[in-house]
C-alpha cells in the first residue's frame, strides 16, 4: 500500500468514525439515561458534546479503533465487536475534550482546535467548568451502558479512572512548576518537565487507547501492559516536545492553536532547552521577558530560541526520539 493509499484509508477510517458520534449524542440525550425531566440541560449537553468533541485529529480514538483491529484474534473479529471499537473510542475523545476545556481556562487560552475556547463563547466564563465535568462523567454514563456486560468492563473503567487521575498529577506539577504571577524559572529543570509531560500527556494520549483495545482483545496480562506502556510513554514524550515546539514555532491556521506557552509562563521543552545553553546575559533577557504578554517580549523570547538555534535542536531530538523508541520496540 503506497503513501496515497494509505492517506486514503486514514481519511476513510476518521469518515467513519467521526459519523459514529450522533449515536453518543442520541444515547446520551434518551429518557432511560435519567434526562427525561433535564430537558434544557439535555439541550446544554449536546451544545457541549458538538462544540468540543468534534474536532481535531481524533488520533486518539482512531487509535483504539486501530489497535483493536490488529490485536484482535480474527476469529474474534466480528460486527458486533468492530461496533465496540468506535464507540469507547469515542470515551478517550470525551476525555480529550473534559482536559482541553478545562486546560483552556487555566491556562487563558484564546483558541482551541483552530475555535475560540469554549469558555470564550460569549456568556460562557466559569459556567465551562460545570461544562468540562458534564464531558466526563458521559463516560462513566457510556461505558454502563455499551460495556457493563463485557468481561473487560472493570479493567475500562479502573484504566480511565487511573488515566484521568495521572493526567491531573501531572497538571497539578504544570500548574505549580508555572504559577501565574510568579516568574521562577529555576523551577523548569528537564526532569520536571519530563515529569509533566509523562504524567499530563503520554498516559493518556497514547498509553490509554491501546491499554483500551488491549483490554478489549483479551490482553490483560501485566507483562504485556507495561511492555506497551514503555513504548507508548516514549512516544508519548516526543508528542508534547512536538506540541512545545509547534506552540512558537508552528502555523496557526495547521495546528489549529495560537500558541501562548510564553505567555503562560510554561515550563515548555523550548525554555529548558534555552536555560541549558544561555549565557548570564541571554538568561536575563528570557527572565525579562518571559510570561509577558507583550508582543513585542514574545517576539523577543522568540528570537532568542532563534538565537541559541533551537529549530536545529528539535531536528536532532526527533531523530534521537524515532532512534530511542525503535529500540524499545526492537
Amino acid at each position: 500500500m503506497n503513501g496515497d493509499q494509505k492517506s486514503d484509508v486514514y481519511a476513510q477510517e476518521k469518515q467513519d468514525f467521526v459519523q459514529h458520534f450522533p449515536q453518543i449524542i442520541r444515547v446520551l440525550s434518551e429518557d432511560e439515561m435519567g434526562h427525561s425531566e433535564t430537558g434544557d440541560a439535555v439541550d446544554r449537553l449536546k451544545e457541549v458534546l458538538e462544540y468540543n468533541a468534534i474536532g481535531g485529529k481524533y488520533h486518539r480514538g482512531l487509535m483504539v479503533l486501530v489497535a483493536f483491529r490488529e490485536l484482535v484474534e480474527p476469529r474474534k473479529l466480528d460486527a458486533d465487536s468492530l461496533r465496540w471499537a468506535p464507540t469507547v473510542g469515542w470515551y478517550a475523545q470525551l476525555l480529550q475534550a473534559f482536559f482541553l476545556v478545562a486546560d483552556d481556562i487555566m491556562d487563558s487560552s484564546l483558541t482551541c482546535q483552530g475555535q475560540i475556547s469554549w469558555y470564550q463563547k460569549l456568556g460562557m466564563g466559569l459556567d465551562a467548568i460545570n461544562d468540562a465535568i458534564l464531558l466526563e462523567a458521559c463516560i462513566y454514563c457510556l461505558l454502563k451502558l455499551y460495556c457493563r456486560e463485557q468481561p473487560y468492563y472493570l479493567n475500562l473503567i479502573e484504566l480511565f479512572l487511573q488515566s484521568s487521575y495521572q493526567t491531573e498529577i501531572g497538571q497539578t506539577l504544570d500548574l505549580i512548576t508555572a504559577p501565574q504571577g510568579n516568574v521562577d524559572l529555576r523551577r523548569c529543570t528537564e526532569k520536571r518537565h519530563k515529569s509533566v509531560v509523562k504524567y499530563k500527556t503520554a498516559f493518556y494520549s497514547f498509553y490509554l487507547p491501546v491499554a483500551a483495545a488491549m483490554y478489549m482483545a483479551g490482553i490483560d496480562g501485566k507483562k504485556e501492559h507495561a511492555n506497551a506502556k514503555k513504548i507508548l510513554l516514549g512516544m508519548g514524550e516526543f508528542l508534547q516536545v512536538q506540541d512545545d515546539y509547534l506552540d512558537l514555532f508552528g502555523d496557526p491556521s495547521v495546528t489549529g492553536k495560537v500558541g501562548t506557552d510564553i505567555q503562560d509562563n510554561k515550563c515548555s521543552w523550548l525554555v529548558v532547552q534555552c536555560l541549558q545553553r544561555a549565557t548570564p546575559e541571554q538568561y536575563q533577557i528570557l527572565k525579562e521577558n518571559y510570561r509577558q504578554k507583550e508582543a513585542e517580549k514574545v517576539a523577543r523570547v522568540k528570537a532568542l530560541y532563534e538565537e541559541l538555534d533551537l529549530p536545529a535542536v528539535f531536528l536532532q531530538y526527533e531523530k534521537d526520539s524515532y532512534s530511542h523508541v525503535m529500540g524499545l520496540i526492537e
